[in-house]
């Protein structure tokens, strides 16, 4: 076996929760000492986007078909209003003392690990170079200034991971839930870009040495020890004005030539304990320059959503369930669809990702109008139906269920505590209307090579980010679920070894709101501030 395949399986069994022992994580946690979620780079010069919260027209339901969608002009406004859709605050909450933020892309225990970086080539819009986006000012920091003045008009956008924002809460498993956070900040960057009438194409052959380069996360210098920032993936926006496409060599050039602006400042928490296994995990998924064949799935539209919202406002109120109303009402069958249609690989949804899907939906289903409770399956890949039936129990049925998706009933039953029990005792997983646990093809996905072990973990997260605007636009909630019972999932699915595993649990259903929240406005700091628009 290749060692680095090799370490990253012994890194998935050791931080597997199990209903003995969860994996390895710190004994205490001083929520005084949390780490400064807003990373910011002294000595770099400052650009002022906007005022973010301008609603756009196109509705919700118009981005399954988003060459419906006429496309916004690039300019600063239309900028910022991406990266504000995509990684921007959606609201402050309050309770006595202790004030947080929200974002329109989720983060497990809110510590949001993910980084985003614009790269422009001269566009007129912002200088040529790359610039860090704090989501916290709504602007943007200059760390490079390229020296080839000529005019392109691209706009890139690179994402990265500081391991260590997870780690200090989640200690060991804290890695897989940057992965996931990777996956749900491409989804939400897709669907800021299609409200926008625009586009992401992933840039995947990109290595994370290059990645590095281009985003100035190899400069060593420029940032505190243990705070530094890991390559994930860089993407091409494409607008209605795009071409003269830069090259990544190009690319690379500029930012070599280019000078280099800021210091990182420090997220402030003090490093108590360490996790070496993270380290040795990110240098054995760590990824090399692929030259990979694209995959398109035949695009159609999913079942009709009855929602009546715009995009921006739906992409806006997007929550985290923190508990659920275990009374509720069943699911209408409809809008049940809906949602297992808007996770398939071929709808709109899923049009910028290039790879076969790997991940599967095993489905508890407890309150859905017109269905029996028990457990289903939503195998996203014909081919992956015959696998799937032989590497799960002989006494579940596989009974195709009625229409066009392809949705399998396993075993009729109550299974509320089994979903419960099997995610960490929490009861979102047992009081909604049905909950997932998103099951990938493992062992033979991570022979090809090591890092796509990542990639896993980044599909996850996007079928998570779908199907929390589709809750939203069903008009109840979903939220994500990173502590599951590994194992105890697969006995109960009857998987035996590595070819399948779980790698993500989401719960959907009736949110019960804690009135001793108060709700402020995302970015009601600059007004005060007197930052105009």
């Amino acid at each position: 076996m290749n060692p680095h395949t090799e370490t990253v399986l012994n890194y998935h069994h050791r931080t597997k929760h199990t209903l003995q022992r969860y994996a390895k994580g710190p004994e205490t946690i001083d929520w005084e000492d949390q780490p400064d979620q807003f990373r910011r780079f002294s000595g770099c010069e400052t650009i002022a986007l906007p005022m973010p919260g301008q609603a756009l027209k196109p509705l919700f339901t118009d981005l399954d078909n988003p060459q419906s969608i006429d496309a916004l002009p690039l300019n600063l406004e239309s900028l910022g209003l991406l990266l504000e859709l995509a990684f921007g605050l959606s609201a402050w909450k309050e309770f006595g003392p202790s004030r947080w933020s929200l974002r329109c892309n989720p983060s497990s225990g809110n510590l949001h690990p993910t980084e985003a970086y614009v790269i422009s080539t001269g566009n007129g819009i912002i200088q040529p170079g790359v610039h860090h986006y704090v989501s916290h000012d709504h602007c943007l920091e200059q760390r490079c200034l390229f020296s080839d003045t000529a005019e392109h008009t691209d706009i890139l956008i690179g994402l990265s991971s500081v391991h260590w924002r997870e780690a200090w809460k989640y200690g060991e498993r804290a890695y897989r839930y940057c992965q996931h956070d990777t996956g749900h900040a491409l989804g939400a960057l897709h669907y800021a870009a299609a409200t926008l009438g625009w586009s992401v194409e992933l840039l995947p052959e990109c290595s994370d040495a290059e990645i590095s380069s281009l985003l100035g996360l190899d400069r060593k210098a420029d940032f505190k020890p243990l705070e530094e920032e890991s390559p994930d993936i860089v993407c091409r926006i494409h607008t209605q004005t795009t071409r003269n496409a830069l090259t990544i060599n190009t690319l690379l050039e500029n930012t070599q030539s280019g000078i280099w602006y800021g210091k990182a400042d420090s997220l402030r928490a003090y490093h108590f304990y360490k996790w070496p296994v993270i380290d040795e995990i990110a240098t054995a998924a760590h990824k090399p320059h692929t030259e990979e064949a694209e995959w398109l799935a035949l695009c159609q539209f999913p079942a009709t959503s009855s929602c009546t919202q715009t995009a921006t406002e739906i992409i806006r109120q997007r929550r985290s369930a923190q508990q659920f109303d275990g009374k509720m009402p069943p699911l209408p069958m409809a809008d049940f669809q809906r949602m297992l249609a808007a996770v398939l690989p071929c709808v709109a949804t899923f049009g910028f990702w290039r790879w076969p899907p790997k991940v599967h939906l095993f489905l508890f289903v407890h309150r859905v109008e017109g269905l029996t409770p028990g457990l289903y399956a939503l195998p996203r890949d014909d081919a992956a139906l015959a696998k799937l039936q032989a590497a799960t129990l002989s006494s579940f049925d596989w009974q195709k269920q009625p229409g066009t998706l392809p949705f399998y009933h396993l075993y009729s039953g109550d299974v509320k505590q089994i979903a419960k029990t099997l995610s960490c005792h929490q009861p979102i997983a047992s009081d909604s209307a049905f909950s997932v646990a998103m099951v990938a093809e493992f062992s033979e996905t991570l022979a090809l090579s090591p890092w796509l072990y990542r990639r896993l973990f980044w599909e996850c997260g996007l079928i998570g980010q779908v199907l929390y605007l589709e809750a939203e636009a069903a008009g109840i909630r979903g939220t994500g679920i990173g502590c599951y019972f590994d194992d105890s999932v697969h006995e109960i699915l009857g998987i035996k070894d590595d070819a399948f595993q779980s790698l993500y649990h989401f719960t959907v259903g009736k949110p019960l709101e804690d009135k001793r929240l108060q709700t402020f406005p995302a970015y009601g700091h600059l007004q005060n501030a007197g930052i105009k628009p």
